[in-house]
């Protein structure tokens, strides 16, 4: 079992490598990136889903519902982000016949 202290410097280690090598990514890769993202979110949901299939209690049954609204929300979003920024590099002309 990992304790709280170790799982917090887990955590804080994973934020900070993550900033790290987000703040890298050149502007031309965000696109692409943010749809690697989504699939992520997309796990993260299933996830949620797991857990709240297997809550008991109603305040298990609560944090889950949450979890997976918020989770839900967070890739929905996601793809609709990134289906607009991929409209701004469509050609404003319309194609010759």
């Amino acid at each position: 079992m990992i304790d709280g202290f170790i799982a917090l410097y887990i955590f804080m280690l994973a934020a900070f490598t993550g900033y790290e090598i987000i703040g890298r990514v050149p502007v031309i890769l965000h696109t692409p990136l943010m749809s690697g993202s989504n699939f992520v979110h997309g796990i993260v949901l299933v996830g949620a889903m797991v857990a709240l299939g297997y809550a008991q209690t109603p305040l298990e049954q609560t944090i889950g519902f949450i979890g997976v609204i918020l989770g839900a929300g967070n890739a929905v979003g996601g793809y609709v982000v990134t289906e607009r920024m991929l409209e701004m590099f469509k050609s404003s002309k319309e194609p010759r016949k």
